[in-house]
């Protein structure tokens, strides 16, 4: 009897539930009631069904599993249960509409009955129409409610404040999924939401706000704007914006040459704040990296040579006595920035000759803060680049440490002590020419002791060094004077110009430029400055008649009666501050060098390849050659080359070259 007591049944049940649904029609018009009632009769039905199947279980075991096509008790109500809620559109319709209704109170921040949208989205799920009657319209729906949404709060609220916003929208739908929503919707709902959200407005964020974020340095902000743009896949748009930011915020800086002091403090600023971006909000991605070390290739070699210029005379600043406050730690701290940055310097021979010329200074003038941080900069340097850039600045530091034991033995000699004049202390530095940077000579009338102490050192050197030359750089020298003015002794440290032209106000009150000029042989140029330095500065050893800040063909000098100050004053200043001519000099060697090695590499190429087009010679030295170069600078250098017959022109094709051995 189970073939007719399962029809039975079915026929019992599709009875029931079509009547419990058709007396669902036209009810409540509250929608909120309405789902109530609609749970209240799903909830009614699976508690029927699982007591029918509870009474006829021998049915469901022996009847159903025997005959083939035929469906459990529970899976037969189900059927009839979906059959019969399709028949009544209204009724389905109005359960979809309510519970979207719900879902839009929740998302406005009102409170919704989430256990009815569970049992509700349960039913549907029970019923195997979850995806097609549910999830298309829902997501539909969601769609439309954040395209709105988006495009209102882009006008309203600033990127940091509609970030935050969309961070807690996506968590929103996620939390949805869990509460109540079927789990195989949680991708394609925030998929929508962030489409519609992210995806639809990601160049609008970028343009809005990303630079604003940067200057201010919004690294949490910066964070969140990462993980919601790699979200949708734009994290490329980000890494084109901070190319973007980097190159514009740093071009009117590195353009502006009234800004040329503070240039590498700036860059060092900028490279620090944008690497704990990286680091923090960026989640040191590789790229983003690769991205800051090109933009700020790009932006140190806007002014070629100059930013290296900056850079070595930032090193010099840092290197020189009189930096109080910073330690060993902190000052080794800042080099290895500063190393950061001449990595990205193309002009890497501007940066050496320059760090040469100013290294000269505060190893000549003693004016280094600490041997220790010059030999770690060199050491840097070295690892850097090689021992080939930093062997002319080593050969420095062991020119100085000779000179010391030389001088120890002089001073010790007893055939130079009785020769010597008293009353006079001298310490000589012996530099070899191939080592420092080239001075130019300058000849003096130096005072009759200083002469003869020359002379004496001269001979003891040549006793001890045969065949070698000694060529005196007076532009280098400095003294220390004793001074006797009417207010108390004092003792001056003074360059050797200076020197010259105070000792000659031992035996004069006044004297003209003119006569100092005549007396002292130095360069007109260089008179003026050093005349300058003691009448003009904030220290007046001199007073200049009549007073004013340039030196005059009809001043006049007279010695500073009124003077007092500390017992021993600086007034050497001078030789640290860098001529104009000093500059352009140590530019042009530099110019000059290139040219050589333009020329060598030339020749090398040519000789291992015989013959060679124009186009592929250019390519080749474009690789060989590790500073910036015009192609227009390297055919006057192959000009010069065929007119020095190192190559020549093949017969056939001018465009191809041929080595002549």
């Amino acid at each position: 009897m189970g073939g007719n007591l399962y029809q039975r049944i079915q026929k019992e049940c599709e009875i029931h539930i079509s009547m419990t649904l058709s007396s669902l029609v036209g009810q409540s018009p509250d929608l909120v009631v309405f789902l109530s009632l609609v749970e209240k009769c799903w909830q009614d039905f699976c508690d029927q069904m699982l007591t029918i199947r509870g009474i006829a279980l021998v049915l469901d075991r022996t009847y159903v599993k025997q005959t083939p096509n035929v469906r459990s008790l529970w899976e037969m109500g189900l059927q009839l249960f979906r059959k019969h809620l399709a028949l009544s559109r209204e009724v389905e319709h109005k359960v979809l509409t309510g519970l979207l209704r719900l879902i839009e109170k929740e998302r406005q921040g009102e409170a919704a009955d989430r256990t009815v949208l569970s049992h509700l989205l349960k039913m549907f799920t029970a019923l195997g129409i979850y995806t097609e009657s549910f999830e298309k319209p829902f997501l539909e729906y969601t769609s439309e409610f954040y395209a709105a949404e988006g495009v209102k709060y882009m006008q309203q609220s600033d990127i940091p404040d509609y970030l935050k916003h969309v961070e807690s929208r996506l968590h929103e739908e996620h939390e949805r999924c869990l509460l109540y929503l079927d789990a195989s919707t949680r991708k394609p709902l925030v998929a929508a939401a962030e489409r519609q959200l992210l995806g639809h407005h990601t160049s609008a964020i970028l343009d809005k706000g990303f630079q604003l974020l940067m200057e201010a340095n919004r690294v949490n902000d910066l964070q969140r704007l990462y993980s919601l743009f790699q979200r949708v896949n734009a994290l490329e748009l980000i890494r084109q914006a901070l190319s973007s930011y980097i190159q514009g915020t740093g071009q009117a800086i590195i353009m502006d040459e009234e800004k040329d002091k503070d240039l590498v403090s700036f860059l060092l600023d900028f490279k620090s704040s944008l690497d704990k971006i990286w680091e923090e909000s960026f989640f040191k991605n590789e790229s983003f990296s690769n991205t800051i070390k090109d933009s700020f290739e790009h932006l140190i070699n806007l002014r070629q040579n100059r930013s290296a210029e900056l850079i070595a005379k930032f090193v010099d600043e840092k290197l020189r006595a009189g930096n109080k406050g910073i330690s060993e730690e902190e000052l080794e701290i800042i080099l290895d920035k500063v190393l950061v940055l001449f990595r990205f310097t193309q002009g890497k021979d501007v940066f050496e000759a320059f760090y040469k010329k100013d290294l000269a200074k505060r190893l000549l003038l003693g004016k280094s803060a600490s041997t220790d941080a010059e030999k770690s900069m060199i050491s840097k340097l070295k690892t850097e680049c090689g021992s080939q850039f930093t062997n002319k600045l080593e050969g420095m530091f062991k020119d100085i440490e000779l000179s010391r034991e030389i001088n120890d033995s002089f001073k010790q000699s007893s055939q130079t002590r009785t020769k010597l004049p008293s009353g006079i202390e001298m310490s000589v530095h012996v530099l070899t020419t191939g080592y420092w940077p080239t001075y130019p000579p300058m000849d003096v009338r130096l005072p009759h002791e200083l002469n003869v102490y020359q002379v004496i050192f001269k001979e003891f050197y040549l006793s001890k060094y045969h065949g070698r030359r000694l060529l005196w750089q007076n532009s280098l020298g400095h003294c220390v004077l004793k001074a006797d003015f009417p207010k108390g002794k004092k003792e001056l440290a003074v360059s050797l110009f200076q020197t010259i032209v105070l000792l000659l106000f031992n035996n004069s009150q006044k004297l003209s430029f003119q006569d100092i000029k005549d007396s002292a042989s130095i360069d007109d140029k260089e008179l003026r400055r050093t005349l300058q330095s003691l009448a003009c500065g904030k220290v007046r050893v001199l007073h200049k008649i009549p007073k004013g800040r340039d030196i005059e063909d009809e001043d006049s000098f007279v010695f500073n009666e009124e003077f007092s100050a500390l017992y021993r004053i600086k007034v050497n200043a001078i030789q640290m501050k860098e001529t104009v001519e000093e500059n352009t000099s140590t530019t042009e060697r530099v110019f000059q060098d290139r040219q050589y090695q333009v020329d060598a590499a030339i020749v090398r190429i040519m000789k291992t390849r015989k013959v060679l087009s124009h186009t592929l010679l250019i390519t080749e030295l474009f690789k060989q050659l590790k500073f910036p170069i015009k192609p227009a600078d390297l055919k006057k250098r192959i000009e010069s080359l065929i007119d020095r017959e190192y190559l020549e022109r093949d017969k056939n094709n001018p465009q191809i070259y041929n080595y002549l051995a």
